[in-house]
């Protein structure tokens, strides 16, 4: 496990090259920014069980941004891409094991988050559909302060997850959430409205 707060001076000084600390290797590039706020930990690459083999990468390229607001944990086996010009906002929380997550415009992820182990958000398709010219490439994604997002889920491009929603195991997410909502399928459709959790 790896405070990032503590170690940002020593990831900024490899100017460009990777960082690696046990199972925890980071590569952030020289016009790249890391911003913890003060008193902040974040923690990258955490585990549950000592020893454990997993390795995380956190790769920010060239205008890439990361900007953590509160105590934020990651946990083992993760794959963190922001790319050029990109922007990744972490409030509060933990997202568990094997997160992969690849930012190319702008990912936002509120306080008090609770996300759970395989999940995978992505603000792009990657590819364009020549069929189609108006559909967007990249769009931003947002996840809302208290949402827990169940193991499995998959969050896409142009999402909104509301406060206080619940996102059920293997849903995938393709269109927003409203606020305190549970939500389930493939695609993922509101299933029951005013849900509480804890």
């Amino acid at each position: 496990m790896v405070n990032i707060a503590k170690h940002l001076k020593a990831i900024q000084q490899k100017n460009g090259e990777s960082w690696q600390h046990q199972n925890t290797f980071i590569e952030m590039d020289t016009q790249a920014n890391i911003a913890v706020a003060s008193g902040v930990e974040f923690l990258f690459n955490c585990t549950w069980m000592k020893n454990d083999p997993a390795t995380s990468v956190l790769v920010l390229k060239a205008g890439g941004e990361l900007v953590v607001k509160n105590n934020f944990k990651i946990f083992s086996g993760a794959a963190v891409f922001i790319n050029k010009n990109a922007r990744l906002i972490l409030g509060s929380g933990y997202i568990n094991n094997k997160l992969s997550l690849h930012c190319f415009e702008k990912i936002e992820i509120g306080e008090d988050v609770a996300i759970a182990d395989n999940v995978t958000i992505r603000d792009s398709d990657n590819h364009i559909i020549t069929s189609n010219k108006n559909a967007a490439m990249t769009k931003p994604v947002r996840i809302g302060n208290h949402v827990w997002i169940g193991m499995n889920v998959t969050i896409l491009k142009g999402v909104t997850i509301g406060d206080g929603a619940i996102v059920a195991a293997g849903a995938v997410v393709t269109k927003s959430i409203p606020p305190a909502c549970l939500a389930a399928g493939v695609p993922a459709k509101v299933i029951k409205e005013n849900v509480e959790w804890e």
